[in-house]
């Protein structure tokens, strides 16, 4: 388990049964990392993750 999947199990908890649009989600985004300026290239980088989930070829990993 990854420290990071305590956060994701409470948002899921907490969250899991909110319908939301990506506009929202954008719009949090955007909210947090004016909040928190030192994250804004992981949050660059999983919004960037999250747009080009269907696109054909892209297995999710990044090749950076």
């Amino acid at each position: 388990m990854y420290f990071t999947d305590r956060g994701i199990e409470e948002l899921e908890a907490r969250r899991g049964e909110e319908e939301i649009s990506f506009a929202w989600l954008a719009e949090q985004f955007r909210f947090f990392v004016d909040l928190h300026p030192e994250f804004e290239t992981p949050v660059e980088r999983l919004a960037t993750w999250l747009a080009r989930l269907d696109d054909e070829g892209d297995d999710g990993v990044s090749e950076d």
